[in-house]
């Protein structure tokens, strides 16, 4: 066997092997929104570090102080270049807004965006269609020197929030481009007690994953739930 041959038949690389981010700084922009301080209390619980980001740094800090666990409370220009990884947790209809503000505080971090483009009418909520065919993708085309993934679309604000669970049941399937960034994010999720971080494909399949959620809003409201998902056979 030559030793190209060897090279070549190399062990693939086990894809639960995943990198420490115990030291990584978390920034959430939204963390004052309930998914946003939900995200940043379970993170913070968990010993990461963690800053909320908000517009307004006394309403950050005020929602810092709220969460505890040493997180703190900053706008978000400052929440966005003092992090490693940052959470874009903003409502669907400021989200090209301050993802275009902040481009150049976000070049070079790994942004996680976490939104769902939803409308809501008579019938309950249905999937919104951006243009550039989801919320990932159009962070992806507003930051071009960022690392963009995404990842914890699907998981309740109320159960976030809640200090009386200590685990939350349940997979993050997390989207990307490059490998090792979808790792990291993967990791992260896997900081929180309960929950695996499942690779589950490129960007441009975010869109499911984000309309997902009209899906499970009426599985909650139907069952009195807080539903979120479980892979399987994985």
């Amino acid at each position: 066997m030559t030793s190209s041959d060897s090279a070549q038949k190399a062990p693939a690389k086990d894809p639960w092997d995943l990198p420490d981010v115990s030291g990584l700084v978390v920034g959430v922009l939204g963390g004052t929104g309930p998914q946003g301080k939900g995200l940043a209390y379970r993170f913070a619980r968990a010993g990461q570090s963690v800053i909320i980001g908000s517009r307004a740094a006394e309403r950050a800090r005020a929602a810092a102080e709220e969460v505890g666990h040493g997180v703190e409370g900053a706008d978000n220009a400052e929440t966005a270049r003092r992090s490693d990884v940052v959470i874009v947790a903003v409502p669907w209809e400021g989200h090209a807004d301050l993802l275009r503000s902040l481009r150049s505080e976000l070049a070079g971090k790994i942004v996680v965006d976490c939104v769902n483009p939803l409308g809501f009418d008579k019938k309950g909520a249905y999937a919104l269609k951006p243009e550039e065919g989801s919320a990932a993708e159009q962070a992806a085309a507003l930051l071009p020197e960022s690392r963009v993934t995404a990842a914890f679309h699907h998981l309740s604000a109320v159960l976030l929030q809640d200090p009386e669970i200590e685990q939350i049941d349940t997979d993050v399937m997390v989207l990307g481009e490059q490998r090792a960034d979808v790792e990291i994010v993967q990791a992260l999720a896997g900081r929180i007690p309960g929950m695996r971080g499942i690779y589950a494909g490129r960007l441009r399949n975010a869109h499911q994953v984000e309309a997902l959620v009209a899906n499970l809003i009426s599985v909650n409201r139907r069952y009195k739930a807080h539903a979120g998902l479980r892979v399987t056979d994985v």
